[in-house]
This record gives C-alpha cells, structure tokens and sequence, in this order.
C-alpha cells in the first residue's frame, strides 16, 4: 500500500483527488479521520484504488449485493422494494453464493444473462430501472464493476445523501480503515 503516511492535502495531492474530494478531506487532521468521516462508497472504493489496497472480488461482490438489496430509498423502502423481477432477486442470491464459493461461474454467468433481461423489461416499464442494473451489475462476472454500478444504481433510486451514507457505513463494516494503526 502507498500514500499511508499523508496528510489529507498531501494525500490529495499526490492522487490528484477531484475538487469536490480535496475540499472534504482537507478539513480533516489524518487520513484515517478523512476514511472514517467520507460521506460515499465511491470515495472510499476511490481512496483504496489510490492506495494500492483494492478490496477483494468476495468483499466487493458482497458490497454490490447489500447495496442492490438495501440501499435507503426517500420512501422509508430499501431498494430491495424494486426487485420485482425474481430473475433479479435470484441473481443477487447466485452473486452471493459466488462470492462464498458455494456457485459456479457457469451458474453466475446464467444468472448474470437473466439479470440482464430484467434489466431491460424493468427499463420498459421504468419502475425497477436502478433495481435491475444494479442486480445485473452485482451478478457481474467483474466484482469491481459490479460493486460500482451496483451502488450508483442503487444511489440513484434513493435519496442521494441517505444512500451514500449507508453504503458508506456498510463498506466500512466491510474494509477496515486502512490508514489506522499508528499512521496519519
């Protein structure tokens, strides 16, 4: 892992961190408060890609499914509330497996293709768009792009700042802060 010892500003600096990105963690002390204080999951999977600490397949596969499944929509409903299709719902449970070694790659790139024909009758109807990418997303065959779209997609269908803070809080149940242990 790289850039463990940095203060935020010279973290943000030495990864060329967005505007948005510098102005938050520049009001923190350490990195380490800046991890535990980030606002989104895509700053955090951000963060780890920037130091060379990438989150493994299981790990992110995982990530995906929680965000498809419970991800805080404005309504008080969980994202989940839009997985209508059971190809999507049995997608999320195949993605699962996956991750614990109890599926075959076969039997997720099967249920990646049903995923995906949801997706695309749930974007004719456009009630369960940010549902079905987001259970196509987590049945992936590429766990990184999955945890990605799965958390923009979910974001999407929920209130912006609720969502991100949940996936946020999930992720970090999930990776541990990776700047604690005696470093800034």
């Amino acid at each position: 892992m790289k850039h463990l010892n940095l203060t935020p500003k010279e973290f943000c600096d030495a990864t060329d961190a967005c505007e948005e990105g510098r102005e938050f963690a520049e009001k923190y002390n350490t990195m380490a408060e800046v991890w535990d204080a980030c606002p989104g999951a895509d700053w955090l999977l951000w963060i780890l890609t920037a130091i060379a600490a990438p989150v493994n397949d299981k790990t992110e596969r995982l990530f995906a499914v929680w965000c498809a499944r419970n991800t805080p929509m404005h309504d008080g409903r969980t994202t989940s509330a839009l997985l209508t299709d059971p190809r999507s719902v049995a997608a999320l449970e195949v993605a699962e497996r996956f991750a614990h070694g109890n599926a075959t790659t076969e039997e997720l790139a099967v249920a990646r293709h049903a995923a995906r024909a949801a997706a695309w009758a749930a974007a004719g109807a456009s009630a369960g768009d940010a549902a079905g990418a987001a259970a196509w997303a987590a049945a992936g065959a590429a766990a990184r792009d999955a945890a990605w779209a799965a958390a923009g997609a979910a974001a999407e269908a929920a209130d912006a700042a609720e969502a991100r803070a949940a996936q946020a809080n999930q992720l970090r149940t999930m990776v541990s802060n990776p700047f604690k242990g005696g470093r800034k």
